[in-house]
């Protein structure tokens, strides 16, 4: 039997209830009393909403990352499973880049995320503890952008399918970091 961890419950609960509202209008009351928890242990876990859609995102983002590199698991495979996450729960990433702002937006939890997954990818080939400045830059500006791109994508009516997107965002990784993430 798979017992589902209180984590999970509340992710569960949260989810069922941004597909039928804006994610702004949901409360941490309205998360526990859906799954029949209390506010203390939703906040033994999350320290709000916000953290709890992060929570989300760094799950399924983990499940990919850690695959890179075994059995011909690569960046582009991580990028086109990603994208089929998000278009599997369209509804709710939508949601989530229309009722959310500010530091804790979605949006911003991509791109941090993003940039602290390929850093340690990165510095994990290098053996080295630290990166360079200018290669931390141009992660970020590769974050940032597939970042906005992820958004128009997920927002557009017709977007262009997850393959074309994956293809896309792999084309646009700058040349200096394809030696770490392409082959």
């Amino acid at each position: 039997m798979i017992r589902k961890t209180t984590k999970e419950i509340l992710t569960e609960s949260f989810v069922e209830l941004a597909e039928a509202k804006p994610i702004d209008k949901i409360s941490v009351m309205e998360i526990v009393e859906n799954c029949s928890m209390t506010k203390p242990t939703f906040y033994r876990y999350f320290k709000d909403k916000y953290d709890l859609i992060a929570w989300i995102y760094v799950q399924e983002a983990q499940k990919n990352v850690d695959r890179i590199g075994t059995g011909g698991y690569v960046w582009r495979d991580t990028l086109l499973d990603g994208l089929r996450y998000y278009d599997k729960n369209r509804k709710l990433m939508v949601n989530a880049l229309k009722h959310t702002s500010g530091r804790d937006s979605f949006i911003n939890q991509i791109n941090k995320t993003d940039i602290e997954y390929i850093t340690e990818e990165i510095k994990k080939k290098l053996g080295v503890k630290k990166l360079p400045e200018d290669m931390i830059a141009l992660i970020r500006i590769y974050c940032y952008g597939t970042g906005q791109y992820l958004c128009g994508w997920l927002l557009d009516s017709k977007p262009v399918s997850c393959e074309t997107a994956a293809k896309v965002m792999e084309a646009a990784i700058p040349e200096q970091l394809k030696p770490f993430l392409c082959e």
